[in-house]
């Protein structure tokens, strides 16, 4: 055993690095869609939601990107020594605030529609 623990079940680790890499995946992907939704002609939506909805995408990619490697760190301890897994903090984030976001798309597409 090493100062770190013992060494875990391949698998483990590499599922850990996979969800770790998952999570920056989606982190681009929020950052491509609020570059996306900041670049929709002004005519289109109404141009204060589009703003508030692209920097909140971008918001929610830089705690995707911020929280990720923390959190691998923290399930690659917990593997190691043994221990419980932590709690998934950055699940919550993205859950509540995609789920904002979806909203205030919702609302850019009635009010474009209406108009």
């Amino acid at each position: 055993m090493n100062a770190q623990g013992k060494e875990p079940d391949p698998r483990f680790t590499l599922a850990n690095e996979r969800t770790y890499l998952t999570w920056l995946s989606t982190s681009l992907a929020l950052s491509a869609a609020g570059v996306a939704i900041a670049a929709v002609p002004t005519g289109a939506f109404t141009p204060w939601l589009r703003t508030l909805l692209a920097i909140l995408l971008i918001t929610l990619s830089t705690a995707a990107a911020l929280m990720s490697y923390p959190r691998w760190r923290r399930v690659e301890r917990a593997i190691r020594s043994d221990t419980p897994l932590p709690t998934p903090a950055l699940a919550p984030v993205l859950g509540y605030g995609v789920a904002a976001v979806a909203v205030l798309a919702l609302v850019l597409v009635l009010v474009a529609g209406l108009a």
